[in-house]
């Protein structure tokens, strides 16, 4: 009778286990939309003169603010905490909005960041500030920019432009604080991780499994 119990917690309570957190995470595929179809960028351009755009990208979406150099520890925080762990992924991009007159400051921080990281989906564009409160505003978000017309929050936009977050008791958790490592390594991680998740289950369900996502 004892062998049988312990070959049965060796063995048995594992599958048990791994069955249980599996239909968890499978049960959890989804971040309700926020804010669907968000507007795409007009002709900003990035520090390479680039054209960017939300389309067919998952996209973090953040804003600088004209005091970009004072926050620049926000960016250190979300390049470690996110980005290095997913920037292989060809259909993912970091999207920061600046005012116009900020292109000597983001580029100090790209050539920071890329002293230990492959920048290329690091992409900051430039707007005059009514623009940027203007787009902001379509968002649709509870919290406002400040006065520097930036936020220490990113946001989660999936490849149709919809703003996704998390269901929380008294609504939903629009952002994530990049001020607060932690909140970047629990709660947006996790979130991150279901929005790669549901892509990879649709490739796969379509036959399309590739590295992309």
């Amino acid at each position: 009778m004892k062998k049988n119990i312990v070959l049965f917690v060796l063995f048995v309570l594992p599958i048990v286990a791994y069955l249980f957190f599996a239909s968890g995470v499978n049960g959890f595929t989804t971040l309700p939309v926020i804010t669907p179809k968000t507007a795409d960028f007009g002709n900003w351009k990035s520090l390479d003169n680039q054209k960017i755009s939300l389309n067919n990208k998952i996209t973090i979406l953040g804003f600088s603010g004209s005091n970009i150099l004072e926050n620049r520890g926000n960016f250190f925080n979300l390049n470690q905490k996110i980005y290095q762990r997913y920037h292989t992924f060809k259909d993912l991009q970091f999207v920061v909005i600046c005012p116009l007159g900020t292109e000597k400051e983001a580029k100090s921080i790209v050539d920071a960041l890329a002293a230990f990281t492959d920048v290329r989906q690091w992409h900051f564009v430039f707007a005059a500030p009514e623009e940027i409160a203007a787009y902001y505003n379509q968002l649709k978000l509870v919290e406002k920019l400040d006065a520097n017309l930036g936020t220490p929050n990113v946001y989660i936009l999936d490849k149709e432009r919809n703003l996704r977050g998390r269901k929380e008791k008294k609504g939903y958790k629009e952002g994530y604080n990049t001020f607060h490592p932690a909140e970047l390594s629990n709660e947006m991680l996790d979130d991150f991780k279901v929005i790669l998740y549901e892509y990879r289950a649709a490739l796969k369900k379509n036959h399309n499994a590739t590295k992309q996502l």
